[in-house]
C-alpha cells in the first residue's frame, strides 16, 4: 500500500527503491546488536515495544494520509521515516520473537508450534497484500491503513496477555563487541549456513525488481487491487512449495535444489520484465 500510494504521488519509480532503502539499511544495520539485545533481555518486553512501534508507524502513516498537505509529490520524505521506524522495530522484534516461540512452548510441542507459525505467517502473506490492495482500490488509503491499525493493536493485545517473563541466561562478563564477534564467528564459520546465507543475499540482491511492482501494476493498469496480487503471488507460491517439500521425504541434495530454486528466480524475474499481460 505505501508502495501504490507514494508512487501515486511521485511517479517515480526511485521513490520506490528509497523506500526499500529506508527499510532496508535500519534493519541490517541494527540486526547484530537486535540478536545481541534478544540474548541479555526479556523477549516479551522487546517484543512489545517492538509491536507497539510499528502500531505508532502505522498510525503515523494513517495521519500522513487523512491530514491534508502532510505529504505530496515533492514531500514525501516524512513516509521514509515512518518506514525507517517500522523496519527499526522490526529488526529488534524477529529475534526476540522467535526466541520466545521457544521459551513458551514446551519442546515437544516446538515442532508443530514453529509449522504453525510459518503456515501462518504465509497465510498472512497472501491475505494481508489481497486485502489491502481491495481496500486500497474500493475505499482509498485511509480504510486500508485503518485496517493495519486495528490488526496491529489485535497483535500488540495478544502480546500482552503472555503472562511469560523469565530472562534469559547469559553470561555478563562478555563484552557487548565479543559478543557479536562470536555470532560472525559462527557464520564464517559454518560453510553451509554462510553458502546458503550468501546465495540469498545475492538472489535478493539482483532480484530487487519485487520493489518496483507497484510501477509495474500502474503499467498494466491494474491498480492497486492488482498490486495486491503481484504481492500475495509469491506467498502463494511458497505455500504450494512447502506443501509438496513436507509431503516428500527429506532431499538428497539440498545444495544442487538451492542453485536450482535461486537460478529459477533469475527466470522468473527475467520472464515478468518481459511480460506484457497481467
Amino acid at each position: 500500500m505505501v508502495g501504490w500510494q507514494v508512487y501515486q504521488l511521485t511517479h517515480d519509480p526511485l521513490s520506490l527503491g528509497l523506500i526499500g532503502l529506508a527499510e532496508a539499511l535500519p534493519f541490517i544495520a541494527i540486526a547484530l546488536y537486535a540478536g545481541h539485545l534478544a540474548d541479555r533481555t526479556t523477549r516479551r518486553t522487546i517484543a512489545i515495544a517492538g509491536a507497539f512501534a510499528v502500531l505508532c508507524s502505522a498510525v503515523a502513516l494513517l495521519l500522513l494520509t487523512i491530514t491534508p498537505g502532510a505529504i505530496g509529490a515533492a514531500r514525501v520524505w516524512p513516509v521514509y521515516c515512518v518506514i525507517a521506524l517500522s523496519a527499526t522495530a522490526r529488526s529488534f522484534m524477529r529475534p526476540a520473537v522467535f526466541a520466545l516461540s521457544a521459551e513458551v512452548l514446551p519442546r515437544e510441542l516446538y515442532p508443530n508450534g514453529v509449522a504453525w507459525r510459518t503456515s501462518t505467517w504465509h497465510l498472512a502473506a497472501v491475505a494481508g497484500p489481497a486485502a489491502g490492495g481491495l481496500l486500497y482500490g474500493f475505499s482509498g488509503p485511509a480504510l486500508a491503513y485503518g485496517a493495519v491499525v486495528v490488526a496491529m493493536a489485535l497483535g500488540l493485545a495478544i502480546l500482552l496477555s503472555l503472562s511469560h517473563r523469565a530472562r534469559p541466561v547469559i553470561d555478563e562478563t562478555m563484552p557487548i563487541g565479543e559478543s557479536l564477534k562470536s555470532g560472525i564467528r559462527f557464520v564464517t564459520g559454518e560453510q553451509v549456513l554462510l553458502a546458503a546465507m550468501t546465495l540469498d543475499l545475492f538472489a535478493v540482491l539482483f532480484g530487487g525488481a519485487v520493489a518496483l511492482l507497484p510501477a509495474f501494476a500502474k503499467l498494466l493498469d491494474a491498480g492497486p487491487e492488482g498490486l495486491g496480487i503481484l504481492r500475495a503471488a509469491p506467498a502463494v507460491g511458497s505455500i504450494i512449495t512447502g506443501i509438496v517439500i513436507a509431503h516428500r521425504p527429506p532431499m538428497r541434495k539440498a545444495g544442487f535444489a538451492i542453485f536450482a530454486s535461486v537460478a529459477g528466480f533469475g527466470v522468473c524475474i527475467i520472464a515478468f520484465a518481459l511480460s506484457r499481460s497481467f
